[in-house]
């Protein structure tokens, strides 16, 4: 039994025989199932109100532990965005009353964001159940194959991101 992306590969064998199109049997499927997996996250977020962007932030302040309080730029690099993105998404949470904004008393051009304490609520609420979808999501593989699966992407994460 296939899936889509067998079909893709049989046909574009079929079409290009000339060409070895196996490397798209990991970056398609990958792809594939990064679409699927975010779906599957992105409704058990809206359940609670949030936009998977909305978790980073929350979920980011809230493993910096006690008091929960990072600066901008760490936010920011974390997340991989601009600074006119976070500052706009930071707007949003703070309108929501998630996070605050403060200035840095030792960087007069820094600023810090702390997590609220409705914040830290909602983000130990959302935690729980987006763990417990994303191991619905991942229930077709056993413990041990989730384990691998989880080594192997390590490993070709670590050689990208270098």
């Amino acid at each position: 039994m296939g899936d889509a992306v067998d079909a893709i590969l049989s046909q574009w064998q079929r079409e290009r025989p000339d060409l070895d199109p196996t490397p798209m049997a990991v970056t398609t499927r990958t792809a594939r199932l990064a679409a699927l997996l975010e779906r599957g996250i992105d409704d058990n977020l809206a359940d609670h109100g949030l936009a998977g962007w909305e978790f980073e932030v929350l979920a980011s302040l809230r493993r910096a532990g006690p008091p929960f309080i990072l600066t901008v730029g760490r936010l920011q690099a974390t997340m991989m965005i601009s600074s006119g993105t976070m500052t706009h998404r930071l707007d949003r949470l703070e309108k929501r009353r998630l996070v605050a904004r403060s200035k840095d008393l030792t960087d007069r051009r820094g600023i810090h964001v702390a997590l609220t304490p409705d914040g830290r609520t909602l983000i130990d609420e959302v935690l729980q159940t987006r763990l417990n979808r994303e191991r619905e999501l991942l229930s077709a593989l056993t413990e041990t194959q989730q384990s691998q699966l989880a080594d192997l992407l390590r490993q070709l994460l670590i050689s990208l991101e270098d």
